[in-house]
């Protein structure tokens, strides 16, 4: 029970990262999660949960990874093949090298070997964690499928270095020849053997479909199991299970990629069934992070055969050292080995910087360093053993902090506060919000509130027409054009209601009814104020009128001629609708097209409204389909904004601006539904 108990609350507190993430934004999700980690583990509930990096890596280094292959841009991996390589490959070692060497001279106490494996251990970089910094930040493409492949490959370039490190470091004996041919075994037989058994998970997959089994669970269930499994049995014969689940989702890509069969509902449960898992696995991975960092720390601070201020020394010199290393091989292949240079459009300094402050370190690192053995061979302790795990913590907090400041003042543009720029970020911003909300309403569409989604449609296309219009001259233009295009659609109403009088098909009555509502909608297209007078007075006309009823008594006769001609009224109103219509696709061009057919579908939701009330629908029914798509589609708007500030697209200035637009509207809204209601 016990168990259970911590479980809910590590995926409670992963939820509240993303409450506080709303609120904070320019804080990243992982150093919200690592922080509420140490929080957890420093309250005296006695939580303490060891790290145990055999099950770590297995249950989520591998899915993670998995999906990491299955999404990424094989076309981008093969284009950047080089720089990754040289990145993945050629830093890691000379990393180990240089800042072994560095460690070494740096605390003594640590032998070159003990020094080797911890410089090995902080050489990888943590692509999860980039990818979380990333989201908020705008990287180029091409930077991000950069990091995206060194982040891939150099989790086992570095494992190994590491394991012979610390092979060396307990028994005192090491090969470079032996470890070279040992990395090329484990890394080719990790990527192959991830291949081979990939195919044949496909291949049974294939099999069971054939037998006729397209239930979506079974094949859910092999896909989620397909990491573990694969992870498990290539770490069992000692090669990379890290390169295996990497080559395993590519794999994965490559046959969906191929597979034309029809399986859209198995699709659509595996991406949101991987969504959920991830964001789990990623957020459960910065908690148990901060869980250890107290009982690391303590274990360090509280010795007194270490100085704190020594010790906080050592973590900010070689934090530097490993971002200097990194800006200075990236510098060199830049300029001499011409491997960047032509894959990114972009001023050669500004590359560098965002690729250097991106190597961030995450929990391949720290996992590892927890399984550094606690005694060598001859049964001594291994030096310094807390110390090395101290600073492998310390290095993961530090390049995450660094990532998380200097990154967004790298990708900013540096005209990014004019006000020129500024008009056009909210203007394209209130388009997305707009089309967010199209999309949603256009998603929840179905043949019971079909009338309203299409209402509410075609209001949001007359805010994207009006927010197309950019220059104040040129808007002016477009509304004294679609003033007059209305007013001709009127005059083909009214010219409809002339034949129809003049062929003796309606009365004196039905006809003064028609012109009347014809004149009022004159007025709504030509002096807006002016109508709303009209508008209030109409409503004050029928409340005065409905007051009355109540006093005078019903007459049985009186209200079936009331109720036939109020549906010869409107069956005249949708006649008269069409005829304006069929004007307006007549006299269509080119140029104006927009604006014609934004009012053609206005014309339409009326006849739509007609054609309800004829029928007897009942109006309540119709506004409350309408609150819960408006309700959506207002939802749709405020999240979409907030997607484009926590993605860099947006200052808190313009996120501030269009919510409060966006609250106004749905103020409006319900004031004017309340007042339709009555």
């Amino acid at each position: 029970m016990e168990f259970f108990l911590l479980i809910l609350l590590l995926l409670v507190i992963i939820g509240l990262s993303s409450f506080i993430n709303h609120f904070l934004p320019y804080i990243p999700v992982p150093l919200i999660q690592i922080a509420l980690g140490v929080l957890l583990a420093s309250l005296p509930l006695g939580i303490h949960i060891p790290m145990e990096p055999e099950l770590f890596f297995v249950l989520f280094i591998a899915p993670l990874l998995f999906h990491d292959g299955k999404n990424v841009s094989r076309h981008a991996l093969w284009k950047l093949r080089k720089p990754i390589l040289l990145l993945a490959l050629g830093l890691v070692f000379v990393t180990v090298f240089a800042i072994g060497y560095l460690i070494n001279w740096l605390i003594p106490s640590i032998p070159l070997p003990a020094a080797f494996a911890l410089a090995a251990i902080l050489s990888p970089t943590d692509v999860v964690a980039v990818g979380a910094i990333s989201s908020r930040v705008k990287i180029p493409k091409t930077i991000m499928h950069l990091l995206e492949g060194e982040g891939l490959m150099n989790d086992a370039s570095g494992l190994v270095a590491f394991k012979f490190a610390v092979a060396a470091t307990v028994t005192g004996v090491f090969s470079l020849a032996e470890a070279s041919w040992s990395f090329l075994v484990i890394a080719i037989g990790g990527l192959a053997g991830g291949a081979i058994l990939a195919f044949l998970i496909i291949r049974l997959k294939i099999f069971i479909r054939r037998l006729g089994m397209e239930d979506v669970t079974i094949h859910m269930l092999i896909q989620l199991l397909t990491p573990f499994v694969i992870f498990y049995i290539i770490e069992h014969f000692h090669l990379s299970g890290i390169l295996s689940v990497v080559a395993a989702g590519i794999v994965h890509t490559i046959y969906l990629d191929l597979d034309r069969s029809p399986a859209l509902q198995l699709q659509v449960v595996s991406q949101s069934t991987w969504t959920v898992l991830i964001y789990i696995l990623n957020g459960l991975v910065f908690v148990l992070l901060g869980l250890q960092v107290p009982s690391v720390t303590n274990e360090i601070f509280k010795n007194p055969l270490f100085n704190n201020w020594e010790v906080s020394k050592y973590i900010i010199i070689i934090t530097a050292a490993l971002l200097l290393l990194r800006f200075l091989w990236i510098s060199a292949a830049w300029q001499f080995g011409r491997l960047f240079k032509k894959h990114l459009q972009m001023p050669s300094k500004k590359a560098i910087g965002m690729i250097t402050i991106s190597g961030v370190r995450g929990a391949v690192t720290l996992a590892g360093a927890f399984t550094i053995p606690y005694v060598l061979a001859d049964g001594s302790p291994f030096p310094d053993r807390a110390l090395i795990i101290f600073i492998a913590a310390g290095v993961i907090l530090v390049t995450l902090i660094v990532a998380s400041i200097f990154l967004p003042i790298l990708a900013k543009t540096e005209k990014g506060n004019t006000e020129d720029l500024k008009e056009k970020m909210e203007r394209l911003a209130r388009l997305r919000t707009v089309d967010a909300a199209i999309h949603s309403i256009r998603e929840l569409k179905n043949d019971d509130n079909r009338e309203s989604a299409v209402s509410i449609i075609a209001e949001y296309n007359q805010i994207r027409n009006r927010l197309n219009n950019v220059n104040n001259e040129t808007s002016q233009k477009l509304k004294l054009i679609e003033t007059e295009i209305r007013m001709k659609a009127l005059d083909a109403e009214a010219n409809y209601v002339e034949k129809l009088e003049s062929a003796g098909k309606i009365d004196r009555e039905i006809t003064y009814l028609t012109e009347e509502h014809i004149q009022r909608m004159r007025l709504a297209v030509t002096n807006r104020m002016h109508y709303r007078g009209l508008f209030i007075w109409t409503l004050i006309k029928r409340g005065m009128y409905r007051l009355l009823r109540l006093f005078v008594p019903k007459n049985e006769e009186r209200l079936k001629n009331r109720l036939e001609k109020s549906k010869k009224l409107i069956h005249l109103k949708v006649n008269m609708a069409k005829a304006a219509i069929q004007y307006l696709k007549e006299h269509m061009n080119s140029d104006n097209e927009h604006i014609y057919l934004i009012i053609i579908g206005e014309y339409n939701e009326m006849i739509m409204k007609f054609k309800l009330a004829k029928k007897g629908v009942d109006s309540h029914q119709y506004a409350e389909l309408q609150r819960e798509l408006r309700s959506k589609a207002f939802q749709a708007e405020r999240d979409e904004i907030q997607n484009l500030y926590e993605e860099g697209e947006i200052t808190i200035d313009v996120l501030r601006k269009i919510r409060k637009q966006i609250n106004i509207r749905e103020a409006y809204w319900m004031e004017e539904k309340s007042v339709h209601s009555h």
